[in-house]
């Protein structure tokens, strides 16, 4: 028997693209949400071509996709907004990510929505929020990660800024989103209100980057680029072993560093006064890079990782994906498993985010085919297949 799913009962339209919304809505959807993925009859969601695909199946849709029936509904059609208000009315959370102004010029704002489904949660995701000089513009992660702090600290010193190779500001965003949409549904519990949410990808990203605006205002400081290196503890570094391998240390905590530096075969550093704190041993940054580094350089990384651990020392590979794939520990963890599809048979996935001893998520399917549930879905409203059969050739469906 399948266990009880956490959000099993609520209803989510994901109305949203490329990356932050689908994120939150696929999270969402991992623990029992019944999300509708609304996507153009035609275009289909852009996301379907993002990443690498095989046999022309786009491989990341799966995954962000998953747990997703998808109904394809044009949103500029009165046909289809008609739809789209009768969903509403069956629905828990909308998720959307259109520039501000766009619900409204279709006649489908969050006001008419929330008149339609007082309970109703709105969350409405762009880049730099509804408000402010700046919310017209079109927003992307690497806008967010720009203006963050993040690629200014990000980088070799005499380097230029650095950003992610991956969608670190989307990703961010989503999972914020997703706690989001969960205290807005504790709210209507409560009351019965329904509610917008409004989040910028910008925002959450700001507050992961750390407290830089806090540090200028206080101390007329600007945060630089250091490399691998952190201004808060030394040694912290990837390192280079004797096999061209990469390590990461760090020794945030105190007693690490020393063990850290009794490993390296340089115990008496450990006595100086300015090794007692994060901030003295910054100072002499580069003289315990230099151990560290050229102990490291003679060992290989089997070796190294076997002896820090021995000595209950914190040090990681830097892995590719292969090597996460064949990793013991995320093997006997799950952190990734097997799903079953139609096109690519077992498919390997992150899987859900978190644990629950109770309410655990779970992958039930994975992404779909576009408008593969239309006609379920429609007849779940009320459309015969007559009238499902008319909207299709209006191309208001698919």
């Amino acid at each position: 028997m399948m266990p009880i799913l956490p959000l099993t009962g609520l209803r989510v339209l994901d109305a949203s693209t490329i990356l932050a919304g689908p994120l939150c809505c696929q999270i969402l959807g991992d623990f029992g949400a019944d999300v509708i993925k609304i996507e153009h009859p035609k275009q289909g969601d852009s996301m379907r071509g993002h990443g690498e695909s095989k046999n022309d199946v786009p491989l990341w849709w799966k995954e962000i996709s998953r747990n997703k029936r998808t109904l394809g509904l044009s949103l500029s059609t009165a046909e289809g907004t008609d739809i789209f208000r009768k969903l509403i009315q069956t629905a828990d959370v909308l998720v959307e990510n259109f520039r501000p102004g766009t619900l409204e010029r279709w006649g489908i704002g969050p006001e008419l929505l929330l008149e339609l489904n007082p309970g109703l949660v709105v969350l409405r995701l762009t880049g730099f929020g509804q408000t402010g000089p700046y919310a017209s513009r079109a927003g992307f992660g690497t806008l967010a990660e720009a203006m963050s702090g993040f690629a200014h600290l990000t980088g070799e010193a005499d380097g230029p800024p650095t950003l992610p190779a991956f969608g670190l500001a989307d990703s961010i965003a989503g999972i914020a989103a997703s706690s989001a949409v969960l205290m807005a549904l504790r709210h209507r519990d409560a009351t019965g209100e329904g509610q917008v949410i409004d989040i910028s990808i910008l925002e959450p990203i700001m507050t992961a980057v750390g407290p830089g605006p806090t540090v200028y205002q206080q101390l007329g400081l600007i945060g630089q680029r250091n490399g691998n290196r952190s201004t808060n503890n030394a040694p912290r570094n990837t390192y280079l072993t004797k096999d061209d391998r990469w390590v990461a240390i760090s020794t945030s905590a105190q007693r690490i560093a020393e063990k850290v530096l009794e490993i390296v075969g340089h115990a008496e550093v450990i006595t100086q006064p300015w090794f007692a704190t994060g901030s003295g041993r910054v100072q002499h940054v580069d003289l315990l890079d230099g151990y560290v580094s050229d102990w490291v350089g003679q060992h290989e990384r089997a070796e190294v990782l076997a002896i820090f651990a021995e000595a209950g020392a914190a040090v990681a590979p830097v892995y590719d994906a292969r090597d996460i794939v064949e990793d013991p520990h995320i093997q006997a963890t799950e952190m990734l498993v097997e799903v079953p599809d139609d096109d690519l048979g077992p498919v390997l996935q992150h899987n859900v985010m978190w644990r629950m001893s109770k309410t655990p998520g779970s992958i039930r399917f994975t992404g779909r085919d576009l408008g593969q549930d239309t006609d379920v879905i429609l007849s779940e409203l009320g459309y015969d297949s007559s009238a499902i059969t008319a909207l299709k050739e209006s191309e208001s469906v698919r």
